[in-house]
């Protein structure tokens, strides 16, 4: 029997290497580092595995999310022992939130050596264990096919979980033993046991068809039926999603059908699809729904909830005080609802839970016309869109919303863009308006903090492009080090930057009037000049004024990262949200009172 020398950490990661490959796991994110050296290497021999290098975790962490966004496949992220792994945590946390599939890998020391001051160890068993849909410590002592077949069956766990049955990000801690490199051998194993190592395990599949779907979902749908048909003042809400076509013409026929208006999140895809044009589409409703008498004269009854939380607080607020019957629909049955006004929360295809309600409706003879009520939604989402096009025709880009309003004009058809944190995507939820253009959105609304952001979009722009990314001053220093990625790996992407010398979010807050405190403690001037920042990186920096078309248009032809950075000023543009708002009010309660 022919012996072969090996070394067993390399046996277990390429054993779980050649199992995630087999599943179609095509993308790593890899941070050097000395104890994860097996990881790193077995990752970087597949010829079927793209690695993206990182040297810091953070980045490494956000960089995967983007990836696994814009592909919806697991990507892997490897990172060694110690406080590296806590880097991860604001990407996994997100991830979680978000149901994106990550497959993290930290290297460890071996379990006797935690608590022993050993260098760079820290407790890592179980770390992420509030933002995780799986955990397994993979510490193996000796080589077996007993063994090897398990590591197999912990890969397709992993990639199961993540991508399928509670999807999001899982954990694998790999405590390995001394030696760490490929040519230091620890033991000799036979040719059949070493040739076992390169079979990938093939099981069954027992995945739901949809014949199986429908028929589960019979009664349900019956239950629903029966709720909508009693109900003539609904709503639809199209919350943050990456909604593909066929949601899309799922809801718009659902609308039709029932007669429901669809409440648009500004970073849900449906205001930039070509069903957008749909006049039961509103986006402006968290400017109309802050007139207390159009409230108070459209109270909802009955809600179908598609999507996260939205954006706007407004509608949260407006939902409260209707206290409808509301059903939130989604894969995994998540509730997303502050309020705590939901009825049910439905674990169910959004796709199949719209066709087969539209065939009950059909078949109960649901009338397919507008009512009053359908129309009142129009009405005023017509009235302060035509306000806002005229506010916004007046100002210049000092103005934080007209940026909202320049970009998406000047963006080209197809394009995917990422609208950062804080003030950027509340300014987009409010100003944003309906579009043809089929531009393709992404966000971190999961936690909706301001780290990662750019790494993110750097994820997505790998292989989704054109990719412009909208963010703030402070965002965008919260991540420079993502700047070092751009620049190694070439990748194309757009950066939109609103520079209001940080916290201009705060002057929409209460607190804004205690001058003192405001002053010191939330406005946040940093006085950087962005320019030389990202021009130390070697990256191109653009400073805009007026000429956002040409600049766009000229930095969306480069092989890299470009930075188009806007100046605004947010006293200026606190003022005009409050002029616009306080207009389209007054209008809204002159057309409630006709």
């Amino acid at each position: 029997m022919n012996k072969i020398p090996v070394n067993r950490n390399f046996i277990w990661t390429e054993t779980f290497a050649n199992q995630l490959v087999s599943l179609g796991v095509k993308y790593a994110c890899i941070s050097p580092g000395s104890r994860s050296t097996p990881l790193t290497i077995s990752f970087s021999k597949q010829k079927k595995i793209k690695c993206f290098v990182h040297i810091d975790e953070r980045v490494s962490g956000f960089f995967a999310l983007g990836l696994a966004k814009a592909t919806n496949t697991p990507v892997v992220v490897i990172t060694t022992s110690g406080t590296a792994t806590a880097e991860l945590y604001p990407a996994i946390i997100e991830a979680y939130q978000q149901r994106v599939p990550l497959i993290i890998c930290t290297a460890d020391r071996p379990s006797g050596m935690i608590n022993t001051g050993a260098n760079q160890t820290i407790i890592q068993r179980n770390l992420y264990r509030n933002h995780i849909r799986w955990f397994k410590d993979v510490e193996f002592r000796d080589l077996s096919e007993r063994k090897i077949q398990s590591v197999k069956r912990i890969a397709i766990k992993a990639f199961n979980i993540s991508l399928l049955q509670n999807k999001g990000p899982v954990h694998l801690n790999f405590p390995f033993r001394k030696p760490l490199e490929p040519d230091s051998y620890t033991e000799e194993i036979s040719s059949e046991l070493f040739d076992e190592t390169r079979k990938p395990l093939i099981l069954s599949d027992k995945t739901i068809e949809p014949d199986g779907l429908r028929k589960k979902g019979k009664r349900l749908i019956e239950y629903v039926s029966d709720k909508v048909s009693g109900n003539e003042k609904g709503l639809i809400i199209a919350g943050p999603l990456d909604y593909n076509q066929k949601l899309i013409t799922g809801l718009n026929q659902l609308s039709k059908v029932t007669g429901f208006p669809i409440l648009s999140d500004g970073i849900s895809h449906l205001r930039f699809n070509n069903t957008a044009s749909n006049q039961n589409v509103s986006v402006n409703y968290d400017t109309f729904l802050r007139s207390e008498n159009f409230r108070i004269n459209h109270k909802t009854e009955f809600v179908l909830h598609f999507g996260r939380t939205p954006t706007s607080t407004i509608l949260e607020e407006f939902l409260t005080f209707s206290n409808p019957t509301k059903f939130i629909i989604n894969d995994y049955g998540d509730l997303f609802d502050p309020s705590g006004i939901t009825k049910k929360t439905i674990r169910f295809d959004p796709v199949l839970f719209c066709e087969m309600l539209i065939d009950k409706l059909k078949s109960n003879s649901l009338k397919n016309q507008k009512s009053d009520w359908q129309k009142d939604f129009e009405k005023a989402d017509t009235l302060v869109e035509e306000l806002k096009i005229r506010q916004l025709n007046k100002v210049g880009l000092k103005n934080e919303p007209k940026v909202i309003s320049a970009l998406l004009n000047n963006l080209p058809k197809n394009a995917n863009l990422m609208i950062g944190n804080s003030l950027p995507v509340r300014d987009f939820e409010w100003f944003a308006s309906k579009s043809d253009k089929n531009i393709k959105t992404f966000f971190n609304r999961g936690a909706s903090g301001i780290d990662g952001v750019t790494s993110t979009a750097l994820g997505i722009a790998s292989v989704q492009k054109p990719m412009i990314l909208l963010t703030g001053d402070l965002s965008f220093l919260h991540d420079l080090n993502a700047l070092i990625s751009a620049k190694e790996t070439g990748i194309p992407l757009v950066v939109v930057l609103i520079n209001n010398n940080g916290g201009g979010i705060f002057n929409a807050l209460p607190i804004a009037s205690n001058k003192k405190v405001f002053k010191d403690f939330f406005i946040t001037p940093h006085n950087l000049n962005i320019g030389k920042i990202v021009k130390s990186f070697g990256l191109d920096h653009f400073l805009i004024k007026g000429n956002l078309q040409v600049k766009l248009k000229e930095a969306l032809k480069k092989k890299s990262l470009v930075v188009l950075e806007i100046k605004t000023d947010p006293l200026l543009s606190s003022n005009l949200r409050k002029k616009f708002r306080a207009e389209a009010i007054k209008k809204i309660e002159e057309l409630s009172a006709k």
